[in-house]
């Protein structure tokens, strides 16, 4: 059987394999079982040879790389849900992290974020974001890579000295814009600097299945990464563009190509412009059609905009206790989501639900939604808890990607090449009479190496183009970048 057991109701409810890709939703308030249904679906999907990827966000998640314990609390609940016998069982489990500490470390560049995901984890205004949008854009022109975060500030710099001749052609640069970027990168350099550079992620690595056709579970250590909720957030859109941009089209499958899991996913739309949230509206819409399941988990259900919320096809609703306007609002929220069951009382049954218990409606034959079942949910096969550093380290020693990424790589960039630029352009040391005019001669060949003459526009362009066959064109940098890191439109 390909199709994953839930948990039992009047009869059993299954996840059907066939439909994985049309997205779902895991709610409920702390303590009432939601991590352990998000084991119950991560390691189903991984039985059935679909490669997750999730974020480890309480530590609790980690557990699926060890087999559970077989307690009698346990072994009942199996067989009350139809399991029968209860098998503790490990799933295939691959740790990642931003910091490089608890995982193999995760990178990639500033050019791929692309500029609107970048103004997003800077918490940028619009007038500063529209300057960082010029700053991406004569990265462009000129064929500069953008790897690190020394290669933004290289060029952040010479947007500042040649701040006139930037506003003449794209636009008004002011130094408060420049200097609110660069204090802000310096922030960002305590808390992500490790994200960025190379060598960067292969989404080859997130969709790996075992010898033994097991899907292979990613789980992002995002306990410390979750304290940066821009950062995270923006991590995970970034991935799920980028996922979006790379993966061919392959319609309905037997089952999909990986299953991704947003945790926290209010942290995604706090604060996020609209036309930021019409684009995930769009990439988790046609998303499905590349093989991709997208779960969304949070306390309540309107935490995910309607349009979206629209979406997700498969519903697990823990309890939700009604003490607060906000609660009540997110327990009628709820039960008009669900197609209704005329046995049950939807928005009474969601705060009357015991822990373990959960209101689910998910897709069944010709992808019509299941009126919602009162389910008792199944037992996780895995350890239901956190592990142990020495087991960590362990998993990490025998894991199939190795040490691909333990060593940063740091190629030529803007950082090098400016740098270099700099300092073939410094005015020679020369005695004061001639100095000035030396100096002023220098800073008029620097001018023309930049931005080019009418008599070196040809050689300018030629190493230009140069520049570019080195990482592909420039239309292929910006999708690179993926969908959402390639929103732009912003200029002052």
């Amino acid at each position: 059987m390909t199709d994953i057991l839930l948990g039992k109701g009047e009869q059993p409810v299954f996840l059907l394999a066939k439909y994985a890709n049309r997205h779902g939703l895991v709610a409920g308030a702390t303590g009432t079982g939601k991590t352990v249904s998000l084991l119950v679906m991560v390691e189903g999907l991984s039985r059935i040879g679909v490669p997750v990827f999730i974020a480890d966000v309480k530590g609790d998640v980690a557990g699926l790389a060890l087999p559970g314990a077989a307690t009698p609390q346990v072994e009942t609940r199996a067989r009350d849900v139809g399991l029968g016998g209860f098998a503790p069982e490990a799933s295939p489990v691959v740790f990642w992290d931003l910091y490089g500490k608890s995982g193999h470390p995760i990178r990639t560049t500033v050019s791929e974020i692309g500029p609107a995901l970048f103004a997003r984890i800077l918490e940028l205004n619009d007038v500063q974001a529209g300057v960082l949008d010029i700053t991406f854009r004569l990265a462009d022109e000129q064929g500069l890579l953008l790897l690190d975060l020394d290669d933004l500030r290289s060029l952040l710099a010479l947007v500042s000295d040649k701040r006139a001749e930037v506003s003449q052609r794209y636009g008004l640069v002011s130094t408060q814009s420049i200097a609110a970027i660069q204090r802000a990168l310096l922030r960002l350099d305590g808390e992500g600097k490790q994200f960025f550079g190379e060598p960067a992620l292969e989404l080859t690595d997130l969709l790996r299945t075992d010898l033994t056709g097991r899907g292979v579970v990613s789980i992002l250590a995002a306990d410390k990464l979750v304290l940066q909720p821009r950062l995270y957030s923006t991590f995970l859109l970034w991935l799920l563009s980028e996922l979006f941009e790379q993966l061919p089209e392959v319609g309905d499958l037997d089952k999909p190509k990986l299953a991704f899991f947003f945790d926290e996913a209010h942290l995604l739309f706090d604060d996020a412009p609209a036309a930021l949230t019409q684009r995930i509206e769009q990439v988790v819409r046609l998303i499905r059609s590349k093989g991709v399941g997208v779960y969304f988990c949070s306390q309540f259900p309107d935490d995910v905009p309607g349009e979206i919320l629209g979406q997700l096809g498969n519903r697990v609703q823990h309890a939700l206790r009604a003490f607060t306007p906000r609660d009540q609002k997110a327990v009628k929220t709820a039960a008009e989501t669900f197609v209704p069951n005329p046995k049950i009382n939807v928005a009474q049954a969601i705060s009357q639900l015991a822990v373990g218990e959960a209101l689910v409606s998910t897709l069944q034959a010709n992808g019509v939604p299941m009126p919602v079942e009162r389910t008792l949910m199944a037992p996780p096969r895995c350890r239901m808890g956190s592990i142990t550093a020495d087991e960590r380290t362990a998993i990490l020693a025998r894991s199939p990607i190795g040490a691909r990424y333990s060593t940063p790589v740091n190629r030529e960039s803007a950082y090098e090449i400016l740098t270099s630029r700099r300092a073939d352009a410094a005015p020679a040391k020369t005695p004061a009479a001639g100095g000035d005019a030396k100096g002023a001669q220098q800073g008029d060949m620097l001018h023309d190496w930049l931005w080019g003459t009418g008599r070196r526009q040809g050689m300018v362009e030629a190493m230009a183009k140069q520049a570019a066959r080195t990482v592909g064109s420039q239309l292929g940098r910006q999708i690179l970048r993926g969908v959402l890191g390639g929103i732009s439109g912003r200029r002052t």
